[in-house]
């Protein structure tokens, strides 16, 4: 199956409801977007790396460094209790547009 984009905006919810399930470092991240969405999305080093970034700056994660399990140096992130709350606030917006969505596609 061909690999199709992501809507425009949609990494940083994508990010933080896989976080919301817990810590994980960048390409863990990147690797469960691809399974969840049953290897529909893929995530590029070159978008999710400066995503992480902002939302670090944002205060809507927090990361630290630790091996992972292939025993590399690597940046753990971890959803943040203003991470949390973004994420709801993302889930109704988003939510909302896509039954916006949804009623024009059904009735145009």
């Amino acid at each position: 199956m061909p690999k199709c984009d992501m809507p425009p905006g949609s990494l940083v919810l994508l990010i933080l409801r896989v976080l919301r399930s817990g810590t994980l470092h960048g390409y863990a991240i990147a690797q469960r977007i691809h399974v969840v969405s049953s290897e529909v999305l893929q995530v590029e080093e070159g978008s999710l790396y400066p995503a992480l970034q902002k939302i670090l700056l944002k205060g809507w994660v927090t990361s630290e460094w630790g091996i992972s399990e292939t025993n590399r140096k690597v940046r753990f992130y971890r959803l943040t209790p203003a991470g949390r709350k973004r994420l709801e606030s993302e889930l109704s917006d988003y939510e909302r547009v896509h039954a916006a969505i949804r009623s024009v596609l059904r009735t145009a």
